[in-house]
């Protein structure tokens, strides 16, 4: 089972249960990255009954720790409603990802605004 897959779809389903309504918007994409990463259904299932402690993220390389970072934020946005349980919860993960937490309000605010490759470089430039 892929570990680092496991901790990003865990991370996922926590921030989707922070304002305390799972929608089926947040369901269908965590549902939907696991499988593009080979992740079984089941392996979902089972952390979404029982979350597991985030903890640290010390062996993820840059790339990976954006790929969270970026997921976290295509998810808090994806049901078009941003709470402040999911600001908060996505600040957290910025910093514990190793990037300073305002990165998420530029992230919010340019996610759809910026090329991919430009946001990617602007985020380690200014946020790391």
């Amino acid at each position: 089972m892929d570990i680092v897959t496991r901790k990003q779809l865990n991370i996922l389903i926590q921030l989707a249960q922070a304002d305390k309504h799972f929608s089926d918007t947040e369901r269908d994409m965590i549902y939907a990255l696991a499988d593009r990463r080979n992740f079984p259904q089941e392996g979902v299932k089972e952390l979404i009954r029982d979350p597991e402690p985030i903890g640290s993220f010390g062996a993820l390389s840059d790339n990976q720790r954006y790929d969270y970072l970026i997921n976290c934020i295509d998810l808090m946005m994806v049901d078009k409603k941003i709470f402040d349980s999911e600001l908060l919860f996505c600040h957290n993960i910025a910093i514990k990802l190793g990037f300073k937490k305002i990165v998420v309000n530029f992230l919010k605010d340019n996610i759809h605004q910026i090329d991919e490759q430009e946001l990617k470089r602007t985020v380690f430039r200014e946020y790391m």
